[in-house]
């Protein structure tokens, strides 16, 4: 999930980002209208947390920006102004929901998700494949009905990949989804957290590295075999072929 967080006062927005960096999202940072509304045009965000009285453009003319594209962010609006005519207009604007300073942490990351999920075009709220169950509400990975211990980024590199089966992201996908605008494109830190993810999924593999193009879930056909099945070592015969993928 992709926040961008528009704030002039740079303190609260540096507490906002780190915190919700460490729930797992990736998280950019812009603290006038007008250095926000340039990040728009250059990435695709799930939620705009949103200042209403911003320098440079004001928050109730970016929200009206957003609302018009075609592939909109979902738009939470934070703001000191917490009386109803507040909300009522802030709402009218086209925002999809209103939070009032001050506020509480675990409220906005609620809020946060709830909108994510009723952006146009999210996924069904339990992801589902090669034997995995995510649960992006309660924050739970199960492989073949055993649960799964991840970390913050490992939960949202799986996450990113679930949504993105039966396609391929490239490192640099998901540095943009996972990590946020500060991130290394020149870091090894998407292969290690891969490497660790693969090794507490267990075996057969069920993400899938293709040089030059990036990292998927394996479907059915990978290994000839249902989704997430164990397949049992067979020993090779005479005349018999290469393992596949996961032999």
């Amino acid at each position: 999930m992709r926040i961008l967080l528009v704030e002039d006062a740079r303190s609260l927005a540096e507490v906002v980002a780190e915190g919700l960096r460490d729930q797992g999202m990736a998280v950019d940072v812009a603290c006038d209208g007008l250095a926000a509304a340039a990040k728009l045009d250059l990435n695709t965000y799930d939620v705009v947390l949103l200042d209403r009285d911003l320098p440079g453009i004001h928050g109730d003319t970016l929200c009206q920006m957003i609302t018009v594209r075609d592939d909109r962010a979902m738009v939470l609006m934070l703001t000191a102004a917490g009386e109803p005519g507040d909300r009522v207009s802030g709402l009218t604007l086209g925002a999809d929901d209103y939070l009032a300073k001050p506020f509480h942490f675990p409220e906005l990351v609620l809020r946060v998700r709830s909108l994510a999920r009723r952006r146009p075009g999210a996924r069904a709220r339990v992801l589902r494949a090669a034997g995995l169950e995510l649960d992006p509400v309660r924050r739970t990975v199960v492989r073949d009905g055993h649960p799964v211990e991840l970390s913050v980024k490992e939960f949202a590199v799986l996450e990113a990949l679930l949504h993105a089966r039966p396609g391929f992201l490239s490192a640099e996908n998901l540095l943009e989804r996972v990590w946020d605008e500060n991130a290394d494109p020149f870091t090894n830190t998407v292969a290690v957290t891969v490497g660790r993810l693969r090794r507490k999924l267990g075996g057969p593999p069920v993400v899938l590295t293709t040089p030059g193009v990036g990292y998927r879930v394996a479907e059915p056909d990978d290994a000839g075999t249902p989704q997430g099945r164990r397949r049992p070592d067979v020993p090779k015969g005479p005349g018999r072929g290469s393992p596949g993928p996961f032999g």
